[in-house]
């Protein structure tokens, strides 16, 4: 693709972006790769099209669980079907994917509850990390939440997805509000050293 055509493309990306209807439903981002092309991020509402991919998604967020937890069995034999029962107990209104060059490269969720929201789940495809799009989907949950006039908005990684905990803190989620203690009654292996108040638990 020589520069001419790449540069009318941008110029009805810009058109597009410029378009109320088109700002209502996705955002549109822009990043480089490498020192010519240039890639856009799209953020938009979750539509059925998207179901096999975010499906894939779910998939990959939960393999990433049963590896920081070295257990197989998390999320059964086919975890990707939780993706279907998840779309069940939320608007499709509060689901938004990533998409790069027409790929669904990441899924993030609002789940409304009277004056409180919680983003669930928050995925962004391994490939496709540090390029700030897990940043813009969570930017806009939290500016579609500040519309619906909720008190508090929250998420909850597992206590083992330290990556998750500090790359959301970094981005406003400063507040501990619950913290859910149990016994395991089974022989799972466990880390040890995590302390708050003085106190010392596995995680």
């Amino acid at each position: 693709m020589n520069r001419e055509t790449w540069h009318l493309i941008l110029r009805l990306i810009g058109a597009l972006s410029k378009c109320p209807t088109k700002l209502k439903a996705s955002n549109i981002y822009s990043f480089k790769m490498g020192k010519r092309m240039e890639h856009t991020v799209v953020i938009r509402n979750y539509q059925n099209a998207d179901r096999e991919e975010c499906r894939a998604l779910w998939r990959e967020l939960t393999e990433w669980h049963r590896e920081i937890y070295q257990d197989p069995t998390i999320g059964g034999e086919h975890p990707e079907l939780y993706f279907d029962k998840y779309l069940t107990n939320i608007r499709p209104a509060h689901v938004w994917v990533a998409t790069l060059d027409s790929k669904t490269v990441g899924l993030i969720g609002l789940i409304i509850k009277e004056d409180e929201a919680e983003i669930e789940p928050l995925i962004v495809s391994k490939p496709y990390r540090r390029r700030g799009i897990g940043k813009q989907l969570i930017e806009t949950a939290i500016n579609e939440a500040r519309k619906t006039g909720i008190k508090f908005l929250n998420i909850a990684p597992v206590a083992r997805n330290v990556q998750t905990i500090k790359y959301v803190y970094n981005l406003g989620f400063q507040k501990l509000g619950f913290v859910q203690l149990f016994i395991d009654f089974t022989n799972k292996k466990w880390k040890p050293g995590l302390k708050l108040h003085g106190c010392t638990f596995d995680y």
